[in-house]
């Protein structure tokens, strides 16, 4: 992947800006080098690197004369640094004639999944004369949506995490009353799946039975899991992507029980938590229809009032959802009332999940799908969980 140059520059324009300085220092900066074409197959950069996109003009770069082939793939022309002090006189070459400068910065780190640019390097270039404004907008159209072909990988993805889900529940309904089924052992079933199914990820699944589902961000493993009994609630939480170079991910998660009656408690506590998906789901609808589509901080708070109206507010602890891309937490508007406030624009091509859940001592719910925003609609991209799912 290579920057769409002229898009950005009309970009830039619009927004009233002389320029986008994409920065990194040894992967400090993941989404400059995501927009900058380096990946994990690309040549190493421990050194300091600037790469400037104009608003009008030739982008340039500047490089360390020992990676001097670091930025070779990108349009325009590079300069070349060693020392410190060749370091600063070239920077200044570098950004002569800008004024207003984006990078990757949010004021008062209210958006932390954006603040990637380190306080010393914002107060070099400051130093200059140069305002530094946020890159939000910017990084939102031009690295969090879709094409096409990303779409129909999430889709795909999708379709395969669903068949893993459903295989994970048989296997539950066909061997937890045998007494040797535990967290570790579905967890470890569903990796195997996962490499069948050509998915992967960066991480194992979420297996919490009982009382683990109580912690939103439980793992099993090898050393800390416990058994799965009989009548016991079970939530399963698992995120992938195709096997391939612009793939993105899909990310769901589904509760059960092991037994043939859902208990009330469990099954009220899911009903709220299923409502307030449904209102974030809604919202996201009738604003992207009415061509208004919301921030998302709105959407976090449509499902957020509906469990605190329940009297559940105290125990749904996170965030509403978080955007998808090639990083399963990608880089687009999170649904964020409560971690952060999100302002950014839900925009067409953008695709994040809704996942509201309500957590006890005892037990954990959470209901959690993914939408894919188009320009004109919002869509659920795979099926609702409606209640738990009864396995007995």
């Amino acid at each position: 992947m290579t920057p769409d140059i002229p898009a950005i520059q009309t970009s830039l324009r619009e927004h009233g800006l002389d320029g986008w300085l994409l920065y990194d220092f040894h992967g400090s900066n993941p989404i400059a080098r995501r927009l900058a074409g380096l990946d994990a197959s690309t040549k190493l950069t421990t050194r300091r690197w600037y790469y400037l996109i104009p608003a009008r003009g030739e982008p340039r770069g500047l490089v360390h004369r020992i990676e001097r082939e670091s930025l070779e793939h990108l349009p325009g022309a590079r300069r070349e640094y060693a020392g410190r002090e060749q370091l600063a006189a070239e920077l200044e070459t570098l950004l002569d004639g800008t004024a207003r400068l984006a990078m990757e910065y949010s004021p008062l780190c209210a958006i932390p999944y954006l603040s990637r640019v380190d306080a010393g390097t914002i107060e070099g270039i400051r130093a200059l004369g140069i305002e530094v404004v946020s890159s939000g907008d910017l990084v939102q159209r031009f690295e969090a949506v879709w094409d096409a072909a990303a779409l129909d990988s999430h889709r795909d993805a999708s379709a395969r995490l669903y068949d893993i889900k459903d295989r994970a529940f048989d296997l539950l309904a066909a061997e937890v009353r045998g007494g040797a089924l535990t967290e570790y052992a579905v967890q470890s079933a569903m990796n195997g799946w996962f490499a069948e199914q050509r998915l992967v990820t960066d991480s194992p699944p979420v297996v919490a039975a009982a009382e683990s589902s109580g912690n939103p961000h439980y793992l099993p493993t090898a050393e800390r899991h416990r058994p799965i009994r009989a009548d016991e609630l079970v939530l399963i939480d698992l995120w992938g992507k195709l096997d391939r170079r612009g793939a993105v991910f899909a990310d769901i998660t589904w509760v059960a029980y092991t037994g043939r009656r859902v208990p009330d408690d469990y099954a009220s506590a899911f009903a709220v938590a299923r409502d307030a998906r449904d209102a974030a789901i809604a919202l996201v609808r009738e604003r992207t229809r009415s061509g208004a589509p919301p921030r998302g901080w709105e959407v976090d708070r449509a499902a957020r009032d509906v469990i605190e109206a329940a009297g559940h507010g105290e125990h749904f602890v996170h965030r509403t959802g978080h955007s998808l891309g090639e990083a399963v937490h990608g880089n687009g508007v999170h649904m964020d009332d409560y971690e952060t406030h999100d302002e950014r624009r839900l925009l067409a091509g953008s695709g994040f999940t809704i996942e509201p859940g309500i957590y006890f001592e005892r037990f954990g719910v959470r209901t959690e799908v993914n939408v894919y925003v188009d320009a004109h609609d919002a869509s659920v991209t795979g099926p609702l969980q409606e209640e738990i799912v009864a396995l007995g």
